[in-house]
């Protein structure tokens, strides 16, 4: 992406930009309209009238048509963003050890009566 000071004098990157982010808000309005029927199709499906819902062996079909929109929509993701970077996983806890500079001091405490 140009810099700052570089968008100001030039109008055309700005315009490109302007067009490409229109775009891409266009493409997310019309996946989140998509997403919004097949929501509304399960609820129909699931709790409305008896006559109304579908056949349970029905929703296997259902279910691919909302993997092909879930696999369409991480493509469409994919190419509009850049590729970031992995999560690194936390960091396990350090517990139990101390660090190798302090004194280690064993002390053994017997009991006063060792008569059950």
């Amino acid at each position: 992406m140009p810099e700052t000071a570089d968008l100001l004098d030039n109008i055309a990157a700005l315009k490109a930009l302007l067009i490409a982010a229109t775009a891409r808000e266009a493409r997310k309005d019309e996946r989140i309209e998509r997403l919004e029927k097949l929501v509304a199709a399960f609820r129909q499906a699931a709790f409305g009238r008896k006559s109304e819902r579908a056949d349970p062996d029905q929703f296997d079909l259902a279910l691919e048509d909302l993997e092909t929109a879930i696999a369409t929509i991480r493509a469409e993701e994919g190419a509009d963003v850049a590729p970031s970077k992995r999560a690194s996983k936390p960091r396990a806890p350090n517990r139990g050890s101390l660090p190798g500079h302090l004194p280690r001091i064993e002390e053994v405490i017997e009991p006063e009566s060792l008569i059950c």
